[in-house]
């Protein structure tokens, strides 16, 4: 069976240029759910004449959830200037995907980060949250494999559960958890309310862990990530949101956008799938 609901990271049909309308009618196409869409094709939308209402209008008309949006602001920076700065950032940004309908926003280790303590982290993620709650945005707590703080899954369920911030949730990611060396067992240890939103990938043996690249990612089941035990973990754990295609492909071989679309449901659900 298949338990999760389905979402398409608009990542992964970058290689077709579409604006955010065009990625929204390729997801409802293909029979997804729900959408991420990242901010900045969001205003480029809006900077190019496209208006809220259109979009809006457009995520009502094709059933499509706008389940996150990929931002980055550099909420934990060690430079107080430069993080007082992405709050403001956060703000906006945070208004005009509330205006829209968006259930959550993405808050990654992005800036310098190195020599911040994963307390002053947690102090950090709080009041972020705070402020999106305020707004009407839930903010999922992500870390990045190649970061320089917050690359492990351990150290998010810290900053998580240090932040005292009732119902917190993490964006997690099977990639990152490679990449920063993270476990199936650290996956054990986090229930399913306190997942966002779970970004769905697969990634071969070659490259090695110490190379690869976003861009080396590959269709779930085309890997060797530990995807059925990821996914039984998931079940047990009683999340049952959202399963977001997030890729980095540069060339699909002259397949069209609706195809990578379709064949990305397919996979995520053949993949995905639980035994009872």
């Amino acid at each position: 069976m298949f338990p999760f609901k389905t979402a398409l990271n608009a990542s992964t049909l970058f290689p077709f240029r579409l604006n955010v309308l065009e990625q929204v009618e390729a997801a409802a196409k293909a029979g997804y759910e729900g959408i991420e869409l990242w901010v900045k094709d969001i205003e480029a939308y809006l900077a190019d004449g496209g208006t809220a209402e259109a979009l809006t209008e457009c995520l009502t008309r094709t059933g499509i959830v706008l389940a996150n949006a990929i931002a980055f602001f550099k909420w934990a920076d060690e430079d107080e200037a430069v993080r007082e700065d992405a709050f403001a950032q956060a703000e906006r940004e945070m208004r005009m995907l509330a205006a829209l309908g968006c259930c959550g926003v993405a808050a990654p280790p992005f800036g310098s980060v190195e020599h911040v303590t994963l307390s002053d982290m947690a102090r950090h993620y709080a009041r972020l949250a705070a402020l999106g709650r305020g707004i009407g945005i839930e903010v999922y707590l992500e870390f990045w494999g190649r970061a320089s703080k917050l690359s492990r899954l351990d150290e998010a369920i810290a900053v998580q559960q240090e932040s005292g911030v009732e119902g917190a949730k993490l964006l997690l990611d099977p990639f990152h958890m490679y990449t920063g060396g993270s476990s199936i067992d650290d996956l054990k240890r986090v229930n399913g309310s306190g997942i966002g939103i779970f970004h769905v990938n697969d990634y071969p043996a070659d490259p090695p862990r110490a190379t690869i690249t976003d861009a080396d990612r590959v269709f779930p089941g085309e890997g060797v990530a530990p995807t059925a035990a990821i996914a039984r973990q998931l079940y047990d754990s009683g999340y049952r949101g959202f399963l977001s295609l997030e890729l980095f492909i540069d060339d699909f071989g002259g397949m069209t956008a609706d195809e990578v679309a379709a064949k990305g449901l397919a996979a995520l659900k053949s993949a995905y799938e639980v035994e009872g």
